[in-house]
C-alpha cells in the first residue's frame, strides 16, 4: 500500500512542477533598467517580454504573464480613450517556458530534468 501512495505521490509532483509556469516579472523598465520578481502564471498565459517605446523615443521594457491570445502582438496606449495622443507603443512577444522572458532563464530544463529523475528514482525504489 505504502508503495502505491509513494508512486502517486512521485507522479504528482513531477505533473505539479511541469504545470505552473513561473516567469519574470516587471511592471514598466526605462532603457535597460527593469526591476524583476518572480511570478507564477495563472491557467491560459505564458510568460512575456515586451519591447517598445514611450512618447516617441523613450525606450520602455515590461515583463510577465499574458493571456496566449494577446501574445505576439503591439499595442498602443493613449492618455485617454478619445485622443489621438499615443503614450506608448510596446510589442509583446510570448514563450512557454518557465523563466524564458530574459536572458538568464534557462532553469526549466535543469528542473524538470531533476523532478524527472526523482522520480524515476522513486518509482524505481518502490517497484
Amino acid at each position: 500500500m505504502n508503495k502505491i501512495i509513494f508512486g502517486f505521490f512521485a507522479v504528482f509532483l513531477y505533473f505539479a512542477v511541469g504545470q505552473s509556469l513561473e516567469c519574470y516579472d516587471c511592471k514598466l523598465g526605462l532603457g535597460s533598467l527593469c526591476y524583476t520578481t518572480k511570478k507564477t502564471c495563472d491557467a491560459g498565459q505564458q510568460c512575456f517580454s515586451g519591447l517598445g517605446t514611450a512618447v516617441g523615443f523613450v525606450d520602455i521594457k515590461m515583463k510577465g504573464c499574458l493571456e496566449v491570445s494577446k501574445c505576439n502582438k503591439t499595442e498602443q496606449e493613449t492618455l485617454f480613450s478619445n485622443s489621438s495622443a499615443k503614450i506608448y507603443q510596446i510589442t509583446k512577444t510570448c514563450c512557454s517556458t518557465d523563466l524564458c522572458n530574459s536572458a538568464l532563464g534557462h532553469f526549466s530544463a535543469v528542473s524538470m530534468a531533476f523532478t524527472t529523475i526523482t522520480s524515476v528514482f522513486m518509482v524505481k525504489f518502490l517497484i
